[in-house]
């Protein structure tokens, strides 16, 4: 692993973490985990091997990505309070994540520097895997899908949030119609 990897993946992780402590819902809570995935995709992913069952081992990782990623969303609380939306990880969410990313981190240390490269090497083999690049589109789609499905599940799910003026204007009576004539 280089450092880059290193950095990249711990500042996936302490993403979440910076969610631990109650704060506003806004763009940035979109845009850095966007920003960190979309890097690593731009900087690791060159290319979706088809061949054997690359596709299958690639799309198992993605269901298991979009899998923690919603529940990571729905166990993120999300309320209204003085006109903003506030967001808070749970304790689940963050364990979610956190198995999520690190296991990503875990894999590639045990293939790079704990003798698995043999292990992944004889189960490619026998299951069909073609190339390391099949493992390496896996688990970059496998965080990716993680990161847009956590934060697809907390748009909408902020959108559901009723704000204190939307419920303000919800509460009013509707104006009744003047019907003399």
């Amino acid at each position: 692993m280089t450092t880059t990897d290193w950095i990249t993946d711990i500042a996936l992780v302490l993403v979440v973490f910076r969610q631990l402590r109650e704060g506003r819902l806004d763009l940035k809570t979109f845009l850095i985990p966007l920003g960190i995935v979309a890097f690593v995709a731009h900087s690791y992913l060159h290319s979706v091997p088809t061949g054997g069952n690359d596709l299958v081992l690639i799309g198992a990782l993605m269901a298991i990505g979009a899998a923690l990623g919603i529940a990571g969303g729905v166990y993120t609380r999300i309320r209204a309070a003085g006109g903003h939306l506030l967001i808070k990880a749970g304790v689940a969410s963050a364990v979610l994540w956190v198995l999520g990313m690190g296991a990503r981190m875990g894999f590639q240390v045990w293939v790079s520097h704990g003798g698995g490269a043999d292990d992944v090497a004889r189960f490619s083999i026998a299951h069909h895997i073609t190339t390391d690049q099949a493992w390496v589109a896996a688990f970059v789609l496998m965080a990716l899908t993680e990161v847009v499905t956590r934060l697809a599940t907390i748009y909408i799910r902020s959108r559901m949030v009723a704000r204190p003026e939307d419920r303000a204007a919800a509460t009013r009576p509707a104006p009744a119609l003047d019907r003399t004539a």
